[in-house]
């Protein structure tokens, strides 16, 4: 009953915010915020995300969709994310996702970090504070990006190898000298953003570096102006195929592991370990059906080949991550340290397991995981429901590496027969 009259109580005061507010939310419908440079926080750089997409936000090539004109519903937007269309209507548009890569307390608090690096103060002048911060300090007389100045200052490089380091350079996708490894070839503003993006939120490097046209599970980065990056828009996210018919959710399971064992061993010989993992990570292409990584901001890489090639300790004993049971949406117990320094490790296959598909997983309320209820043969047989328990919890030692490839397996049988 208190749920229901907070309800209430929220509707209409939203009702009455509208009734107060339609001349001006009238005037936001009608105006394309997308092409104003306030909106776009453009006055930041070269503390933003780039500017390769800015003559398509300016000259109105983007518009917002619907409801995400109105200012008002920004209160409900908490991460920023937005969608929108690109391209000309009588041309054909597309529907494209628009992320300020944090929530507006985190995007201020970039502002007041730079600011108390340079100054010692929580505000100040910010393109002037830039030139007295680490990030001016690796300018074009610096040849290299290199592991000792950067190292650790976000997950996808809390243990960076050169290897690494030069491929986001050369893959760099807001620079009109991309595919040169060599720093000192950008230019000050370019480097500048290439920095406070590898420091404040990764998630364009990894979508550039390791991108979906070369087969990586991950969306596809268009652009940014100002603090605003554009990404291809996937499809649902895959807290909507929950109650999705059985053949569909064997299917986008076996999916999920496919993308935990590419991502744990490839050709490259990069590991990258996915330390948030959530249904509202993943999103479904609605005609393909294919599974791709939407949210890619808490990536780790490890670089194995340097790993063997240091050989830290314990460098080739298999690592098993820890079940995890804090009855909490989203839980993951790693360590990151250890994620750096050993060859074969479990993580990918424990993150999925755990917080995807098993009886362990929660999410919004429902329980049971992405395989619940399955039919009744597949549950008298218990093969499936004893794969995923060794794969979230394993009872065996290096239990979980042999589950996860059995369920592999076995979703790939289950899905061909259901196909």
């Amino acid at each position: 009953r208190l749920y229901r009259y907070v309800k209430l109580a929220v509707l209409g005061s939203l009702a009455a915010a509208l009734v107060l507010n339609t001349h001006s939310l009238l005037a936001s419908l009608q105006r394309n915020e997308l092409s104003e440079r306030r909106f776009l926080q453009l006055n930041k750089c070269p503390a933003c995300w780039g500017t390769s997409w800015c003559r398509k936000f300016l000259n109105g090539q983007l518009r917002l969709e619907s409801w995400g004109r109105l200012r008002l519903f920004d209160f409900f937007n908490v991460k920023n994310v937005y969608f929108a269309r690109y391209g000309e209507p009588r041309e054909g548009s597309r529907r494209v996702v628009l992320k300020r890569l944090g929530s507006a307390q985190e995007l201020a608090d970039i502002d007041t970090k730079i600011c108390r690096r340079a100054t010692g103060r929580g505000r100040c002048d910010l393109l002037q504070a830039l030139h007295a911060t680490e990030f001016a300090s690796l300018n074009g007389d610096v040849r290299l990006l290199t592991p000792d100045a950067v190292e650790g200052w976000s997950d996808l490089v809390h243990c960076p190898s050169q290897r690494l380091l030069d491929r986001l350079v050369r893959r760099y996708a807001e620079t009109k000298d991309s595919g040169s490894f060599l720093l000192r070839n950008l230019k000050d503003s370019e480097r500048m953003q290439l920095l406070i993006t590898l420091a404040f939120n990764p998630e364009p490097l990894v979508l550039q570096s390791f991108p979906s046209d070369e087969g990586w599970p991950f969306a596809k980065y268009l652009g940014a102006c100002g603090r605003m990056v554009a990404v291809n828009y996937v499809g649902e996210e895959l807290w909507s195929y929950f109650n999705a018919p059985w053949e569909k959710r064997v299917d986008l399971a076996w999916q999920l592991m496919e993308i935990a064992e590419q991502l744990t061993n490839n050709d490259f010989e990069f590991a990258l370990y996915l330390l948030d993992v959530s249904f509202d990570n993943f999103a479904v292409g609605p005609r393909d059906g294919k599974v791709i990584i939407v949210d890619a901001e808490n990536v780790l890489v490890a670089d194995k080949r340097l790993i063997r090639q240091n050989k830290p300790e314990n460098w080739d004993v298999w690592y098993e991550s820890k079940f995890d049971d804090c009855d909490k949406e989203a839980c993951l117990s790693f360590s990151k340290e250890i994620l750096c320094a050993r060859v074969t490790v479990d993580h990918n296959y424990y993150a999925i397991c755990q917080n995807l598909l098993s009886r362990h997983a929660t999410w919004r309320g429902t329980s049971g995981g992405l395989l619940h209820d399955p039919p009744a043969e597949i549950a008298k047989d218990g093969r499936l429901e004893a794969l995923l328990d060794e794969c979230a919890n394993p009872k065996k030692r290096y239990g979980r590496f042999q589950a996860a490839k059995e369920l592999r397996e076995y979703l790939a049988q289950l899905s061909n027969n259901v196909r």
